[in-house]
């Protein structure tokens, strides 16, 4: 019986991924290089190691990515002005709320950025824990962030679903035992996701008691 719901942040709650990466291929665009939406993707939900790199190879050196970092945040911070939360990500917390179930949150973002954007849509409340980077020695993929989170939430792994966008959170999810349900992006709904239990196309397709009901019904299907 699924007694809490897990939601991962940027790409999931607030799409952040897809205006990160049009930015990027934006700033790179003015200096004909190409960003490709690989290179990116294997940073979602996870730190950004690989992507510097690929910067630092295409425009030079270290100087001169870190140039392109600072022009692609400057954008951004332009495009995210006014953003909204993706559709029903505010009516899957109410229900939940409304249902009983606890609310947890796991994002290997800081906990500076997610409060910027929890405070302007006004949906921290709806949350009893909050675990960021700062709470965790390592991100996702890694499951940790999802075992701070059910730790704190005093519920057992198989009694929580994960809500992820990203390969690396759904992995992170997994690993620590929990269900998941991804939704994937518009930058991560090409890419290949290995272990999950559902899969839709956006929280405003079906209520989130029927999702439950799908978890409940398959926790207690026999095996074979």
């Amino acid at each position: 019986m699924i007694k809490a719901i897990v939601f991962d942040f940027d790409g999931l709650i607030v799409d952040t991924e897809s205006i990160w990466y049009d930015c990027y291929r934006e700033t790179l665009s003015a200096l004909n290089l190409e960003f490709p939406i690989e290179v990116f993707s294997r940073c979602i939900g996870t730190h950004d190691t690989e992507m510097r790199n690929y910067l630092k190879e295409v425009v030079g050196g270290e100087a001169q990515a870190l140039q392109i970092v600072e022009a692609a945040a400057r954008l951004h911070d332009d495009k995210i002005l006014n953003v909204q939360e993706r559709q029903g990500v505010r009516d899957y917390l109410e229900e939940a709320k409304q249902a009983g179930l606890m609310i947890g949150l796991a994002s290997s973002s800081s906990r500076k950025w997610i409060d910027r954007f929890l405070d302007e849509l006004g949906l921290r409340s709806y949350f009893q824990t909050i675990k960021t980077s700062e709470d965790v020695t390592n991100i996702k993929p890694d499951p940790e962030l999802y075992l701070r989170a059910i730790e704190s939430l005093g519920v057992e792994p198989s009694k929580a679903v994960a809500f992820e966008d990203s390969v690396n959170g759904a992995k992170a999810a997994k690993a620590a035992g929990l269900r998941c349900i991804i939704v994937p992006n518009r930058v991560t709904e090409n890419l290949l996701f290995e272990a999950y239990d559902l899969r839709i196309r956006s929280m405003g397709d079906q209520p989130l008691a029927e999702l439950i009901r799908q978890l409940n019904e398959a926790e207690g299907s026999p095996a074979g």
